[in-house]
């Protein structure tokens, strides 16, 4: 299963790189896009559980990596106001085209 990460600038200006076990976070957030702060949450969160059900289905047990990665998303957005927003930097690896 492809592993990615996707690098995201959060509203006080801090660069994170976050981290998916799989592709399936193409499906939700685009590189060079700006979010609200709740809707890149919301997509994150679903992404990331999403994510983690395939490596389920495949390996019989959750992505500690992912869960683990959609609590600190959980926590940092919790520092800024709801009206901010999140620029995703990039994707990598980057979709095919």
């Amino acid at each position: 299963m492809p592993e990615m990460t996707f690098t995201v600038r959060w509203p006080d200006g801090t660069v994170a790189d976050l981290y998916s076990p799989s592709l399936v976070m193409h499906d939700f957030l685009a590189a060079g896009s700006d979010y609200p702060l709740q809707e890149f949450v919301d997509k994150s969160a679903e992404a990331l559980d999403l994510a983690s059900a395939r490596v389920k289905a495949k390996f019989g047990f959750e992505c500690t990596s992912a869960m683990q990665q959609k609590a600190e998303i959980l926590a940092s957005a919790a520092h800024f106001t709801p009206s901010s927003a999140v620029r995703v930097l990039s994707m990598l690896p980057p979709l095919e085209a």
